[in-house]
């Protein structure tokens, strides 16, 4: 039942595209965690060099997800693309982006 309301709500036709979609997204949510490790590396960032700053912990995981965020976007559409399912997720997207104040970009069409 909770499968079909997700179906409805997403407007996946079948239930073979909706393990597509999952597979999508465990293996985005993966690599979007892998990506941002050499990024850190590369910018030096570590949690070490926030321990000597009050609340640097916190610094550190906020810096994270700020790098995390833009790398499962792009991974989201570029998995989606390997799985045929571009479309869907780009209207995922173009959601998520509407959500975070660019609503301006993606006019409805009449």
């Amino acid at each position: 039942m909770y499968f079909n309301r997700l179906k409805q709500k997403w407007n996946i036709t079948s239930n073979f595209q909706l393990v597509v979609v999952f597979i999508v997204f465990g293996i985005t949510g993966s690599m979007s965690v892998k990506v941002a490790k050499p990024i850190l590396d590369f910018f030096n960032i570590h949690p070490e060099a926030f321990g000597s700053i009050w609340g640097g912990e916190l610094l550190y995981w906020i810096i994270r997800i700020l790098i995390v965020f833009p790398a499962y976007q792009v991974l989201l559409l570029f998995f989606g693309t390997i799985f045929f399912q571009f479309r869907f997720f780009w209207e995922f997207e173009k959601n998520i982006l509407k959500r975070l104040g660019f609503k301006r970009f993606f006019k409805e069409k009449s």
